[in-house]
């Protein structure tokens, strides 16, 4: 199995099914859990140095820090519903206590922070979203975090592609320290099929192919993207979602396509595939 595959877990006694660390994934910003709560369970994650984005993929939760208290927010039971989430935005160095009002699946998305910004809820009419792509490359997008909103290091945003679509494609990377052309940035994706059996095939690979693995990827699995291209493809039946965290030393999202696809995103590609 690839090193780069996190395989879903069933939940431990704190609701955990995921844990992505800086030092299990090797790299230096990004952290990532995924947790599963019963109606009236409660979570308590202890204050650190990291900036925290709380994302409830789906079910109504309570969360309270020391400065806010966000009650029963949520609006979705499934992320197939493709509602805006809600979700929470934690300063660096407070405690924070989750309380599943029915049940929740969340996800904690984590980076350094400064502490420097006020915790804050992320409402739905705060998420902008977009339409990607043409044809066989569609996919639709709700911006939670993006670069143009406050954060120190984080970027959150979930991706919904339909079934036979590709997704993260034309193939891009973002693992150069080089701005204005292209940030390092580390990533995640937190996968989720619908119906739940399918899977869909994620590539992560360089231009010197040092680096090239592609992964059947199911339900809640995990791909983590340390450098490198990472396109998605999805397969007849099965629509996909994906919740993606990004950080790295400069809280921008440039990136570099590769050369022979780009073709793609070209006007006469589009013209073909007109969106309907």
């Amino acid at each position: 199995m690839s090193r780069l595959l996190s395989k879903y877990a069933k939940a431990d006694r704190q609701g955990r099914t995921q844990s992505i660390t800086p030092e299990s994934a090797g790299w230096g910003y990004v952290g990532f859990e995924a947790y599963e709560l019963e109606k009236g369970q409660h979570l308590e994650l202890p204050a650190s140095a990291n900036e925290v984005c709380l994302v409830l993929i789906a079910g109504h939760a309570s969360v309270t820090t020391p400065s806010a208290c966000f009650e029963n927010i949520g609006d979705r039971m499934s992320p197939f519903e493709r509602k805006k989430p809600y979700a929470v935005y934690v300063t660096a160095g407070e405690l924070i206590k989750v309380v599943a009002n029915t049940a929740l699946e969340l996800a904690v998305c984590q980076a350094p922070g400064s502490g420097r910004l006020p915790t804050r809820l992320i409402a739905p009419n705060d998420i902008d979203a977009e339409h990607r792509g043409n044809g066989h490359n569609q996919r639709y997008v709700h911006n939670i975090l993006p670069d143009y909103k406050e954060a120190d290091s984080l970027l959150v945003v979930e991706v919904y592609t339909d079934e036979g679509c590709t997704s993260s494609y034309p193939s891009h990377k973002h693992d150069q320290d080089a701005a204005p052309s292209e940030t390092y940035l580390e990533e995640t994706y937190y996968h989720r099929l619908n119906p739940e059996q399918g899977f869909c095939m994620q590539r992560v690979y360089t231009d010197d192919r040092e680096l090239d693995e592609c992964m059947a990827v199911y339900n809640k699995d995990v791909v983590q993207v340390p450098k490198g291209y990472h396109p998605v493809a999805t397969i007849a039946g099965y629509d996909s979602y994906y919740l993606n965290v990004m950080a790295g030393p400069t809280r921008k999202w440039l990136f570099t396509w590769e050369p022979d696809h780009d073709w793609i995103n070209s006007d006469d590609y589009a013209k073909k595939h007109v969106t309907r």
